[in-house]
């Protein structure tokens, strides 16, 4: 749940090159392929492949890669797409919905219309209950009326849900602890380091004691989330310096 976004938090942002800090585009959508993952953010013509992202925060996406010329297949929009049952009744669309912008996994959907009439107009599905995406709609599985969750209740607890103030300290700690935490170090380890950079940001800021304490304690409780980010952020900054020295010596050659 660490690097959990909401849609809606994603279109709007800038693009920036990480390694010129050039404009790439404002993103306009983000995309599905055949996996169920998101695989794409774009604006214009302009299409991002995830796994080239290097961060996202403060109305600001990092890249590392250049952006795709051609505009890949198979691509889905779940933004407004329709839900429907097993039986083909239509039950409502898709309002918005949370992912892991690392990893594309979607983490919930928001769902809108006659579904969430109980929930007040907005009630939060789950992954678990979705039976198949197509191009045009979202198959859920029967008896999920009873899964369903209010939007404040359901979304508690994911990243995307925090402060401004709480999500802007978990990026600064986070920042800090991409050196001092190893993929084998054991949780009480790794909680012990947060801890420790958590005091020093306290100790040369002015934040406020709860606004950084909630982020400690969030942070505390994602270690191993914070651990695999840190490790994937490290493996696609190293994929990015190999592909950038690998187009060096064929621009030489």
């Amino acid at each position: 749940m660490l690097n959990v976004v909401r849609r809606s938090q994603i279109i709007g942002c800038m693009a920036i090159d990480g390694s010129t800090a050039d404009f790439v585009g404002e993103l306009e959508e983000v995309w599905l392929d055949d996996s169920g993952r998101i695989a794409y953010f774009s604006g214009g013509e302009t299409y991002l492949p995830v796994e080239g992202i290097a961060g996202v925060g403060m109305g600001a996406v990092s890249v590392y890669y250049p952006p795709v010329i051609d505009t890949p297949e198979n691509l889905r929009c779940l933004h407004e797409i329709k839900i429907e049952s097993t039986l083909g009744e239509t039950l409502g669309w898709v309002e918005d919905f949370l992912f892991d912008w690392q990893t594309g996994e979607i983490a919930a959907y928001i769902v809108a219309g006659e579904i969430a009439t109980p929930f007040g107009g907005r009630a939060v599905l789950y992954p678990e209950d979705v039976e198949e995406i197509t191009t045009d709609k979202v198959i859920i599985r029967e008896d999920v009326q009873n899964q369903l969750r209010g939007e404040s209740e359901g979304l508690k607890g994911f990243f995307s849900e925090k402060s401004q103030q709480v999500q802007h300290l978990v990026h600064i700690i986070g920042d800090r602890l991409h050196h001092l935490i190893a993929p084998e170090d054991k949780p009480e380890v790794v909680r012990v380091k947060i801890k420790e950079v958590s005091d020093e940001v306290a100790a040369s800021t002015n934040h406020a004691h709860h606004v950084l304490q909630e982020a400690t304690e969030f942070l505390q409780e994602q270690w191993h989330s914070l651990q695999q980010s840190i490790a994937r952020a490290e493996e696609r900054a190293k994929a990015s310096l190999d592909a950038a020295w690998k187009q060096i010596h064929q621009i030489k050659s």
